[in-house]
């Protein structure tokens, strides 16, 4: 999608995609990467998500790339959380605590700013982009991510002529196409949540799968 078409959702809150609890694979698959303490993680396309401060509470560092100043500053103020602004080449840097977001464009972010991560965490970054475009940002994730660094990333995968994205369907099929040429893809986890998700019942999707991958960058 164009970034016109994200800074008019943010503008006008027609936020659907974000989750008000932290996502429960998060939760229970998280401690499979073995990351330890102080290791920084990076969060793409991040939002103002619950689950960068669970990432947090996890004693990591928190290191996050979101298009739209609305949902960085969001982020920060949901949570009460003092932060300060610097800018940095073409990103504004927004910190408090543990947790430092890059605003700006994820395909301008320069590859030394996340050479030293010791994971990753994509939830809602893959599923945003249309077919047409998701392999520009697979191939932009590679770059950032170093050698034999794991993360998790979750996708949703519905009948797409049932419902407009985003977010869009991302099958198994397409992430071992196009993502196993740079990671290792384990499927950890594939459940249908339709049940818990109206707006894809109201659309009478007939389902809707949440699946867990680990991944890890090749070398």
């Amino acid at each position: 999608m164009e970034p016109r078409f994200w800074h008019e959702k943010w503008q006008l809150q027609q936020i659907g995609f974000h989750q008000q609890q932290v996502n429960p694979f998060l939760v229970k698959y998280w401690s499979c990467l073995g990351l330890a303490e102080q290791a920084e993680v990076f969060v793409p396309l991040c939002g103002k998500s619950h689950d960068m401060c669970y990432l947090a509470e996890q004693r990591h560092r928190v290191l996050g790339c979101e298009l739209n100043p609305i949902a960085v500053e969001h982020f920060f103020t949901d949570n009460e959380l003092a932060y300060q602004v610097e800018q940095i080449g073409e990103h504004a840097v927004f910190s408090a605590d543990e947790v430092h977001i890059y605003q700006g464009d994820i395909f301008t972010l320069p590859h030394t700013l996340t050479a030293g991560i010791g994971g990753f965490y994509d939830r809602a970054a893959l599923i945003a982009w249309p077919e047409s475009m998701r392999q520009q940002y697979a191939d932009a994730l590679a770059k950032l991510i170093p050698a034999n660094v794991s993360g998790l990333l979750i996708t949703l995968d519905y009948p797409q002529d049932t419902l407009k994205g985003p977010p869009f369907a991302v099958s198994p099929d397409w992430v071992e196409t196009h993502l196993a040429p740079h990671f290792d893809v384990e499927l950890l986890e594939c459940v249908d949540v339709l049940a818990d998700n109206p707006r894809f019942v109201n659309k009478q999707v007939p389902w809707l799968n949440e699946a867990v991958y680990k991944l890890t960058r090749k070398a």
